[in-house]
């Protein structure tokens, strides 16, 4: 419980730390709005021709009596659209990042400059290495949440349980992928790789699902979302700082699999992704 409080706490301070800096928070507007005028468009086109996608797609429907042929294709049609909307909340947040890459990561490198010391950690990579790392793990991440997605989703025809319980489960889970797209901009500049990353969070998701769960909930309304991501960049940045530890590198986790040693929540004792891991 105390780390789900932490979480929600960085949340809070990266967004007392963009409204202390107007600049930074004005710049990291910019990708949220571009992705939002995207997200809003393909949506509005498959409202509009959603129903003609599913006729298309439903010849065999054709010859079905009234009511069945409505109720069967409206039901799809409503579907296709929930999938949508439950995909633009997932990848509304890599979407914004792979755009705004050069916008967060100055905005992360000034919270690293004005809340440490004055030193930036930087991967030393050019931009175009870190566009092609940041979408390829995007894409990896996309994956994982898909699977989560299509599984929540299955389980939400449940009587009772699927209008209940999985509902809260896929905030946690949303929350949880939400935080690792966002703490990768600066654990990228600290050459934290995907897998390495996915085990701190592992060992931490308490910490996770406090700084990720609530932005789920809240990034179910877009313009929130466009407004609170400069803040919560800044605040996954406030985290990674602490999670990195003391000795300002790689958190011990993702250190200790840097070196290529086993680490508790990511390894079996061969070394390998122990069996049904999926976060």
């Amino acid at each position: 419980m105390r780390d789900l409080g932490a979480g929600f706490g960085y949340l809070m301070k990266g967004q007392r730390w963009v409204a202390q800096h107007g600049k930074q928070y004005g710049w990291g507007l910019l990708p949220g709005l571009i992705t939002l005028v995207l997200y809003v468009a393909a949506l509005v086109c498959l409202a509009v021709w959603g129903g003609d996608f599913i006729s298309w797609a439903t010849p065999f429907a054709d010859d079905w009596t009234s009511p069945w042929q409505g109720l069967f294709r409206g039901l799809l049609t409503v579907v296709l659209f929930a999938l949508a909307l439950l995909l633009a909340v997932l990848t509304f947040t890599a979407v914004t990042l792979l755009i705004g890459q050069p916008f967060y990561e100055s905005l992360s490198e000034e919270v690293d400059r004005t809340e440490g010391d004055g030193e930036v950690p930087e991967s030393g990579l050019p931009l175009w290495r870190e566009l092609w790392i940041s979408a390829r793990d995007s894409l990896r991440i996309l994956v994982r949440a898909g699977v989560w997605g299509v599984l929540l989703f299955a389980l939400g025809f449940i009587p009772f349980v699927g209008q209940t319980v999985v509902p809260v489960i896929g905030f946690f889970v949303t929350g949880f992928f939400l935080t690792e797209e966002l703490t990768a901009v600066a654990l990228q500049r600290r050459d934290v790789q995907l897998r390495d990353r996915l085990a701190l969070l592992r060992s931490r998701k308490g910490l996770a699902w406090g700084f990720g769960a609530p932005l789920a909930v809240s990034f179910l309304v877009p313009f929130v979302a466009v407004f609170l991501m400069p803040g919560a960049v800044a605040g996954a940045t406030l985290m990674v700082r602490e999670l990195e530890g003391p000795s300002g590198g790689a958190a011990p986790e993702a250190r200790a699999a840097a070196d290529g040693a086993p680490s508790a929540p990511d390894r079996n004792e061969a070394g390998a992704p122990p069996h049904g891991a999926s976060w």
